[in-house]
């Protein structure tokens, strides 16, 4: 069948514009010139939220960190609920892309903009209306709430734009064009970093100027690659016919995205749970964790990246119908990712005191120490996550996202528990909770690996 893609040119033209195809070619050479663009990206954002709590805990101390880590939990929590349909709906464009199907993907596009759109607003007006309930929830020491009231007061006025950003992203990715997003929060990270210097050293900001100056900058990136997706991009100039409601683009565009959406909240809301946990032990481990955690994500963010780098792979090569493509390029992932978690296990391992020393001075030595034991227990297993999150694209990728919120409950939900199980025995304290996390991790992944030999037939049909 001859597509609109076909007909219009379209295709051609993007073929030539953004040495897209993944369907064809070198499979690692491929995939780690796509994945590239997406690791450095997610390393940029991490490293300003990084620079984020630094500044933070050098310049405005120790209650002050902890406040901006634990609203960071949270926001992460709120924001992967519109990460997750931006993933999802990402996997929907992929294969329309994989089966040169033009107007399939206009009217995707037009349904995932309205669906998400109106999450995104909801969630909004819930977080602003719910803040002392969430506060409570959490279980906020006293000397902390009010701080992080004033935070979250602030960082949740940014939600709009973190939503266009990671549609337009996700869509420009979802087509092969992984470099335009990455120049676009280059820009945002380092205005982040001036204005978080300028709000808190010059104007004396506080707390409210670290999450005025993340929200600026999301702006700035949300906005910027909209109106550079619209200029540059004939296929969101979607056509008037295509621009009607759907029900059956929306029912395959939930189906992908809302189980998407539920595996990145279960799996952010455990972390929020465990959050709530790490504050009853107060604010010297709240400070810590803030910290460690702001470390841990930027170490393995690469091999993440690299799971959703792959999920477009898998997808675009999935709707070609390349079975034995995708096969090849799980094996190639899994040693790649093995060599690169190895390498950054040994670095984090061998260096989590002064990175800790980083973000808490002399005074806040116990901080640091606490941070460590974190650390080294966490980075010693990073392989663990980085095969769960290659799990992760591919079952995405093949119309298997069920899969993965089953992967997700199943390494959180243990977590979870073993963090208040093993918290509550007075030898091992805080500890237990840190210990979790590596067990849930590799529990799932032997789930995993099950599901992926006993599907791989009927997933992936040899043609």
């Amino acid at each position: 069948m001859e597509s609109g893609w076909h007909r219009s040119g379209g295709f051609d033209v993007g073929m030539k514009r953004m040495d897209c195809d993944l369907t064809q070619g070198d499979i690692m050479k491929k995939l780690l010139r796509f994945a590239f663009p997406i690791m450095v990206g997610n390393v940029l954002q991490q490293l300003y939220n990084v620079v984020d709590t630094l500044i933070v805990g050098r310049f405005l101390g120790r209650n002050a960190l902890a406040a901006v880590g634990s609203s960071y939990t949270l926001m992460v929590f709120v924001t992967s609920i519109i990460l997750g349909l931006c993933m999802g709906s990402s996997a929907f464009f992929s294969m329309q892309f994989g089966r040169r199907d033009r107007d399939r993907l206009e009217k995707g596009i037009y349904m995932a903009f309205l669906m998400i759109g109106s999450v995104t607003v909801t969630l909004n007006v819930l977080v602003y209306a719910g803040i002392h309930g969430i506060l409570a929830f959490l279980r906020v020491p006293d000397e902390v709430a009010p701080l992080m009231k004033e935070y979250l007061l602030w960082i949740f006025a940014g939600i709009v734009a973190t939503f266009l950003y990671n549609f337009v992203a996700n869509f420009m990715r979802a087509l092969g064009n992984s470099m335009i997003p990455l120049c676009f929060l280059g820009v945002s990270a380092v205005l982040n970093i001036f204005l978080d210097l300028y709000f808190i050293r010059v104007l004396g900001w506080g707390v409210g100027g670290a999450a005025a100056a993340t929200v600026i900058s999301q702006y700035a990136a949300g906005i910027g690659i909209l109106v550079y997706c619209v200029k540059k991009y004939p296929e969101v100039h979607i056509k008037k016919e295509n621009r009607r409601w759907n029900q059956d683009i929306l029912r395959e565009l939930l189906g992908l995205s809302s189980l998407t959406c539920l595996q990145q909240s279960v799996m952010n809301f455990g972390i929020l749970m465990v959050q709530g946990l790490v504050n009853s032990f107060g604010s010297v481990v709240m400070a810590a964790f803030a910290a460690a955690v702001k470390i841990d994500s930027f170490a393995y963010s690469p091999v993440q990246d690299f799971g959703n780098a792959f999920s477009t792979y898998v997808a675009q090569n999935h709707g070609a119908g390349k079975s034995d493509r995708i096969r090849r390029g799980m094996r190639d992932a899994v040693f790649s990712a093995f060599v690169f978690c190895s390498v950054i296990s040994v670095l984090v391992v061998g260096s989590a005191k002064p990175l800790m020393s980083l973000f808490l001075d002399e005074s806040s030595a116990e901080a640091v120490t606490v941070g460590v034991g974190y650390l080294r227990i966490e980075a010693s297993f990073y392989f663990g996550i980085g095969l769960l999150f290659l799990f992760y694209g591919y079952f995405r990728a093949v119309n298997r996202p069920g899969v993965s919120v089953v992967l997700t409950v199943i390494s959180l939900g243990m977590r979870v528990l073993l963090a208040y199980t093993l918290s509550s025995i007075e030898r091992i304290g805080v500890t237990g909770i840190w210990m979790s996390v590596p067990i849930g991790w590799f529990l799932a992944d032997a789930v995993g690996v099950m599901f992926y030999l006993m599907n791989n037939r009927r997933v992936l049909p040899s043609r």
